[in-house]
């Protein structure tokens, strides 16, 4: 298999293996677009890399057409600590992580014995399984807030992994017992 992390442009990069919390991938979320949290383990140091680069890309980019060519020092970056804002949190125990998001949905896809092939079924791409996606950075400037911002954009699911959010058992096991 291919590097899953690659750049496409300075300010566009493909990541993965990373983990998808908070998935909205077929439904808009609270503001109104699809999103994803983006849960990178420490460990993956290429990809963390290459979303710092972007960053650093957008940035100057703001710089050049915002900030007067200066980086303001309290730039607002995507990629945060998760041990840090989260300690409380297992799931974001020894990982870096950031949300991107997008006003159009994305094309959201999976591997099987045949390919790559689209994927239609919401439950199949959940908050605790794996994947890749590919990212734009932007800077922003809007009501005195400077940034970086992350546009979500193809998403594809590499395999499983233990949900992040509670279970519910089938409908039939709920009430197996009244069955009768």
């Amino acid at each position: 298999m291919a590097n899953i992390n690659k750049k496409t442009s300075d300010t566009s990069i493909r990541i993965g293996e990373v983990r998808f919390s908070y998935p909205h991938l077929f439904e808009v979320n609270d503001n109104g677009k699809y999103s994803c949290c983006l849960l990178i383990d420490k460990g993956n140091k290429e990809a963390i890399q290459l979303v710092e680069e972007a960053t650093r890309a957008a940035a100057k980019k703001g710089a050049d057409k915002f900030w007067s060519g200066k980086t303001p020092a309290n730039l607002k970056k995507p990629l945060r600590d998760g041990d840090d804002e989260h300690p409380e949190d297992p799931a974001f125990a020894n990982t870096m992580f950031l949300n991107a998001g997008n006003q159009y949905k994305p094309k959201v896809a999976a591997r099987d014995e045949f390919g790559i092939v689209t994927v239609e079924d919401p439950t199949e791409v959940y908050a605790g399984c794996y994947g890749a996606v590919t990212l734009e950075f932007f800077p922003y400037n809007t009501n005195g807030n400077r940034g970086v911002g992350v546009s979500l954009g193809n998403v594809i699911k590499l395999r499983d992994g233990d949900p992040l959010a509670g279970t519910v058992e089938s409908v039939e096991a709920s009430f197996a017992d009244l069955a009768d």
